[in-house]
């Protein structure tokens, strides 16, 4: 049996040589030997050159990996690989990051899941997601390293190995289950998802909503060879503790491993407590609607067929289309008209006479009373980003990065070329998926 082991190191600048002598050591310490086909998974959920810059793992440190595969293990064949966030082009997600110019620089392939051939898998430990198209490049991987950005999540408290594994997830399977079961969702994607090395960028992390995060600096690097273990220690970095954080709860109650810190030995030259201590003061915004600086109300119902909150569905993208249009526009949401957003099957009255309440949500309504001046349904389960960003946030006086001229420009254009390569999946010459 393994030994569960998280190696925490000072690095407060990403310096590529000062990167990969902390990646290289911390390797060898594990008693890791990568070889054969080896998968990067960094976190490249969203990017944009204009207000979106720390949501995504540092190309740099992606860079320094590959170079230390490279000299120190002879690894000649190293893919990068990730299926960006919201149903948009993960292309465009590179070109806006850097990973394009990077993966160009240093010659190593990098691959959107959603453009390459996939092979339907069955996942015999799942609770939800019984099967999964796992694209190519993850299911020939013979040795698996995860880069995840670590940051605060606005649904699950954290993001960083475990919640990683929704972006191996083609967007046809995506939003499966990304409702009041999107914890244990998290859990089933282990099953293939299920790393050798993780390395988290936690140089510079993020706050608020995980797309269009605030940077705070925190000077770290985290390695391990146990997904479950380095987020119990990233939880404690972060203010929160292992066992009220639901996806590592439920992992735990699955066998994938303790929760309690003591029974993971932490190495390194920089201790937990005194990087909490840096976070301790910090308040993340929209991981609670109720105390965002806004004239919008909020009503969270539940899921009527399963009685639940639910958190990672409606709520959730009301948290992130709001996250995104405030980073784009600071001061949009504090000066928005007045109104309701009921998410969800709300148990109540929703009185608010003359002013626009929007029902989120195919299962969306109002047990008791509903007055408005105007009421309107935007319908989905869960509702799409991009239909929040079309049909919603105009009529509370919310400015919507949707309408971005230069964005929707580059938008289409990455649209083009990922409908075009999905089109050729069946005539690109390739090796053949093992089964």
């Amino acid at each position: 049996m393994k030994k569960r082991q998280v190696i925490i190191r000072r690095c407060d600048e990403y310096d590529p040589a000062r990167i990969a002598k902390i990646i290289g050591e911390g390797i060898r310490e594990l008693g890791l030997e990568p070889k054969g086909r080896v998968l990067i998974k960094p976190n490249v959920v969203t990017a944009n050159t204009e207000y979106i810059h720390h949501s995504y793992t540092e190309p740099r440190m992606v860079e320094s990996m590959v170079s230390v595969l490279r000299s120190s293990y002879g690894c000649d064949t190293v893919t990068v690989g990730e299926s960006g966030g919201i149903g948009m082009p993960t292309r465009l997600f590179f070109s806006d990051s850097g990973f394009r110019k990077m993966a160009d620089r240093i010659n190593v392939p990098l691959v959107d899941f959603n453009e390459e051939q996939t092979v339907k898998m069955a996942l015999k430990k799942a609770k939800w997601h019984k099967t999964m198209l796992v694209a190519k490049s993850l299911h020939e991987a013979e040795f698996k390293i995860w880069m995840p950005k670590l940051k605060y999540h606005i649904v699950t408290d954290i993001t960083n190995a475990l919640k990683l594994n929704i972006g191996i997830l083609t967007h046809k399977e995506r939003f499966l289950y990304h409702d009041d079961r999107l914890l244990e969702k998290i859990v089933d994607m282990l099953e293939i998802g299920y790393p050798d090395l993780i390395v988290t960028d936690a140089i510079t992390c993020g706050m608020g909503f995980e797309s269009s995060p605030t940077p705070f600096h925190l000077g770290a690097i985290i390695m391990s060879n146990d997904p479950v273990a380095i987020d119990v220690v990233a939880a404690k970095i972060l203010g929160y503790e292992p066992k009220k954080v639901g996806h590592l709860v439920e992992a735990h109650d699955r066998g994938y491993g303790s929760i309690d810190l003591k029974d993971i030995k932490v190495t390194g030259d920089v201790s937990i407590a005194e990087l909490a201590a840096k976070t301790k003061d910090i308040v993340s915004p929209f991981q609670d609607l109720q105390k965002l600086d806004t004239r919008v109300k909020f009503y969270e119902g539940i899921n009527k067929e399963s009685g639940n909150v639910c958190f990672g569905g409606c709520i959730c993208s009301i948290k992130g289309v709001l996250g995104t249009a405030d980073k784009r526009r600071p001061g949009t949401l504090k000066n928005a008209k007045p109104g309701a957003i009921v998410m969800g099957y709300y148990k109540g009255d929703v009185i608010h006479p003359g002013e626009t309440v929007a029902l989120i949500g195919t299962c969306a309504g109002v047990s008791g009373r509903l007055e408005a001046g105007r009421v309107i349904h935007i319908k989905g389960c869960p509702v799409k980003v991009k239909d929040l960003m079309l049909f919603l946030l105009w009529r509370f006086r919310i400015s919507s990065p949707a309408f971005d001229a230069k964005n929707m420009v580059k938008l289409i254009y990455h649209s083009i070329i990922k409908a075009f390569m999905q089109l050729t999946v069946p005539l690109r010459k390739s090796a053949r998926l093992r089964h």
